[in-house]
């Protein structure tokens, strides 16, 4: 994740997301990075528009709880057997 943090952070700064800015950040903070995942994570990001990422993330975010509630709420709710229903659907099995 301190990867994704450093490219938010340049991002949110209006900085180039290179290898040597995510480093910059990454030994600023004090933490251990990897120079595959750093050159991994700027390839990654080379054709995205972040501001487009977050709009549509954004989005998902708002609208997932709302779909779940909608979906919560068409769950055809099943009817409760009386006793007596119950009692004979036993009597059937013993004939």
């Amino acid at each position: 994740m301190q990867y994704v943090y450093a490219a938010m952070l340049l991002h949110s700064a209006k900085q180039e997301l290179s290898e040597a800015n995510i480093e910059s950040v990454l030994k600023s903070a004090n933490v251990e990075f990897d120079i595959a995942k750093v050159k991994a994570m700027t390839a990654s990001l080379k054709n995205i528009n972040i501001d487009d990422a977050i709009a549509k993330a954004a989005v998902a975010a708002v609208a997932a709880p709302a779909a779940s509630a909608q979906a919560v709420a068409e769950e055809p709710k099943e009817e409760k057997k009386t006793e007596e229903e119950a009692a004979a659907g036993l009597g059937a099995l013993f004939g």
